[in-house]
């Protein structure tokens, strides 16, 4: 092979290694012989820029390169990729750090440790044990490390043999014309190994059924969506792996009364018309007790008081939130013979400018509007 290896990939010399790798990956999508089948034209494009990005990956391949050129790789031995096998292996490593899988590099070994699944148990709690903090247990049905096997699957004194199907490598791999395809192997399930003498417990899996009762800590001022995660507390692991984690999603119950903003509580606070017209101080209930609220004399239905500190605590340690009271004006609906008749004396002696004034502006702006409009059509 002749051509300059950055030509072939269509970078520069001083390119980084992440601009090498995304300069191959688009060659190595474009000319993937599954896209272009029976096209040899193809076929050896895609073989010459797996070669070009071996030497450009490698940072000691990659120095002598730009120093001495081709003859230069010669003199330590390397020859290009030689077989089909280097080339798969290659493209495989860089789609597997494309789609998060890892490549030869970050394959586990299928006989060791295997970390528990993790779990989510959602759970329902009240308004106030959320604003305040709470302590709850929960019950959980879960896979369990089975200790008379260690997790392993083998009855005890047994040990589990090799996969005779994949060697202990956990996928099976055959060819496919120019490419070889792993897959997992369907003698061992990926597992490697083969259990000819099953633990009595837990048959064979490694873990078993076990229920378990979890105890945590809800800190005040969680609200619904928030998670609460307990270590340690998900399925066991197997062969020695840890124990995977425990995700409790709260979800919090409306209250009757109060509402709830972020660290803001709402409330709407019945207000007798009297109580409003006249003003007066009353004790309002918060979600920490009760306390007391001045009322102006002349509150309307919607005026709203604000109470500092008097809110949700900060998860985060920065003071209570704030309460804010609406008045609810409450218009009496059942009145004796001697209410109707006060009521009857106190309208006749109240001034009718407010009133008045509020239709005299209506009509002059209504009145306004039509002569504009009737101004329009007539034009």
């Amino acid at each position: 092979m002749s051509r300059d290896y950055y030509e072939v990939l269509g970078s520069s010399r001083g390119d980084s290694p992440e601009v090498i790798k995304k300069a191959y990956r688009k060659m190595a999508m474009k000319y993937h012989p599954d896209r272009n089948p029976g096209d040899s034209e193809a076929e050896s494009k895609f073989k010459e820029a797996a070669e070009a990005y071996e030497v450009l990956s490698d940072e000691k391949k990659r120095q002598i390169y730009d120093t001495y050129g081709h003859d230069g790789l010669k003199n330590t031995g390397y020859n290009g990729p030689g077989n089909s096998s280097d080339i798969f292996s290659n493209i495989n490593d860089l789609f597997g750090d494309m789609f998060g899988f890892g490549g030869r590099s970050g394959r586990q070994d299928p006989n060791g440790p295997v970390a528990g699944d993790d779990l989510r148990y959602d759970m329902e709690i009240s308004f106030m044990d959320a604003v305040h903090g709470t302590e709850k247990e929960v019950e959980v049905t879960k896979r369990e490390t089975c200790w008379t096997c260690e997790g392993t699957g083998a009855r005890p004194g047994f040990k589990p043999q090799v996969c005779p199907s994949c060697h202990g490598r956990g996928q099976v791999i055959r060819s496919q014309g120019f490419f070889q395809v792993s897959s997992t192997c369907p003698q061992c399930r990926g597992a490697g190994q083969i259990i000819t003498e099953p633990c009595n417990d837990c048959s064979g899996e490694g873990l078993i059924n076990r229920k378990k009762k979890v105890n945590f800590k809800i800190p005040p001022g969680v609200d619904t969506g928030a998670r609460m995660k307990l270590r340690g507390e998900g399925e066991g692991g197997r062969r020695g792996g840890p124990s995977g984690d425990l995700y409790v999603v709260l979800h919090v119950e409306a209250h009757e009364f109060f509402q709830r903003d972020g660290q803001t509580i709402y409330l709407r606070y019945p207000l007798s018309m009297v109580k409003a017209a006249l003003g007066c101080e009353v004790e309002v209930p918060t979600i920490h007790g009760t306390t007391k609220l001045k009322i102006s004399a002349g509150t309307q239905s919607g005026d709203r008081f604000t109470l500092r500190r008097e809110g949700v605590p900060s998860l985060r340690g920065g003071g209570r939130g704030d309460m804010v009271v609406e008045a609810k004006v409450l218009t009496p609906t059942k009145l004796n013979k001697k209410q109707k008749e006060l009521l009857a004396s106190f309208e006749e002696d109240c001034p009718e400018e407010q009133e008045e004034g509020f239709f005299s502006r209506l009509l002059h702006g209504h009145v306004g509007w039509f002569k504009k409009d009737q101004s329009e059509q007539k034009q």
